[in-house]
Formats: C-alpha cells, sequence, structure tokens
C-alpha cells in the first residue's frame, strides 16, 4: 500500500563528496556534499549558491571531490555543521553552523598536492577527482521563492586518482565495486553499503522540516488543477 506523503527532503541515498577548493588567500577549503552524479568523466554537483564551496569554485573555476570510503566516517563527520564563511551566514548560525578556517585539521584528514588544479587533494580518500568548472545552471528558476538559491555545476574530470586497494587486480583501469565501499548519505544519516547505520550523523541535529521548500506547496496546487 502507498501514502501520499510530503517528506521535506528527498534524499534517497547518494554518495558523500569532500569538495575541496581554494579560498582567496590561497588556502584550501574542504566541505562534504553527496548531491553529486556522474556521467563518463562529467559531473554533475548541486551546491547552495551562498556557500563558500559554490563561491570559490565560481571564482576559480576548479575543484577536488574527494570520495571517502566507510573507513573515513568519522573525519566526515567532524565536517558538518561547520562552514568556510565569516561571519556565518545567518540561516546557517540557527542550523548550528560554526566558522572553522582549517578544515583539515578540524577533519584530521591529510592534504596531499594535486597534478592539473590548485585545491589538494585528501590522501585518505579512496577516490581523488580532480576537476574544472565547465558550466553553471541556476535551479529552480521557474519558482521565485527559490530563484537563485542553489546551482547545479557541471565539472569536467582532468585527472582521477584510486587507491590501489579498491582496483581489480588484473584491471588497474577499473574499479571493483566488491572491494569499493562508498560513504552514503540517507536522509541525513550516514551508511554504507550495509544495512546498518554506521554512527550519528551531525547534519541530522537538523530537523528536515529546516529543508522544506515551495515546491512541495506548489506540487499541491498542480495536483488539484489535475483532479479537477
Amino acid at each position: 500500500m502507498h501514502h501520499t506523503s510530503e517528506p521535506p527532503i528527498l534524499y534517497f541515498g547518494t554518495p558523500v563528496v569532500l569538495i575541496s577548493t581554494s579560498n582567496e588567500d590561497g588556502s584550501p577549503n574542504l566541505a562534504p556534499m553527496s548531491s553529486a552524479f556522474w556521467i563518463g568523466w562529467r559531473c554533475v554537483l548541486g551546491l547552495g549558491a551562498r556557500g563558500k564551496t559554490a563561491a570559490n569554485l565560481l571564482r576559480t573555476g576548479e575543484c577536488v571531490l574527494n570520495l571517502p570510503s566507510e573507513k573515513q566516517v568519522a573525519a566526515v563527520n567532524r565536517l558538518t555543521l561547520t562552514t568556510g564563511s565569516t561571519p556565518v551566514p545567518d540561516y546557517k548560525q540557527k542550523r548550528g553552523y560554526r566558522y572553522v578556517r582549517d578544515k583539515f585539521g578540524i577533519s584530521g584528514l591529510t592534504p596531499v598536492d594535486s597534478e592539473t588544479v590548485r585545491p589538494p587533494r585528501v590522501l585518505e580518500c579512496p577516490v581523488q577527482l580532480e576537476a574544472s568548472l565547465a558550466a553553471v545552471h541556476e535551479l529552480a528558476e521557474d519558482d521565485e521563492a527559490q530563484r537563485g538559491g542553489v546551482l547545479v555545476l557541471e565539472g569536467r574530470v582532468r585527472r582521477v586518482h584510486l587507491d590501489d586497494e579498491i582496483l581489480m587486480s588484473d584491471q588497474p583501469n577499473r574499479i571493483d565495486p566488491d572491494r569499493w565501499r562508498p560513504l552514503i548519505m540517507s536522509f541525513q544519516q550516514f551508511y554504507g553499503l550495509t544495512p546498518n547505520q554506521l554512527q550519528p550523523s551531525g547534519l541530522a541535529t537538523i530537523p528536515e522540516s529546516e529543508y522544506r521548500g515551495p515546491d512541495i506547496e506548489r506540487g499541491r496546487g498542480e495536483a488539484k488543477r489535475v483532479a479537477r
């Protein structure tokens, strides 16, 4: 049986990505996100337009997409509710965010030089994708209340670094899915490719209702029009 429902977020489970970018003074910023997918060597990222990561990407046109495994869940969790923006925007303050300049330091992760872009890679992440910004689109341009709030950024992957432990033994250009265990974000909680939650997520301290957007009400009106 199915029921009509209105969940505030539709986060059905996607891999966590740690995006490293360069600040104005050249120092690195590191931020977790999971609104991402790949087609070939292109990626699509959904980012808040007012965030530090988006600002850095738009200014420099480059980043590194570091994909953590289940083993890095604690390090990723230490980055939740932190921001590289100062002062902290009001909407983030209300959700419990605080300013942290040294993201690598607070997470306990190790920066290593990239080969084609300025932002560093994350040594501990089994997958590291150096990328440049190829295109920028606005999400929800059809809705005045949401217009300009979220950006859809297309990235072109320039260099791929993979841990030997996740590669097929006889094919160095193929990842073995039996060895690759990505960290998954599902409805604000951390999971792996196992049925059990890995550990409580700091992000889950934000009520899902905080993410409720106008598209829910808009959908109600559309349903009524169809019923007529």
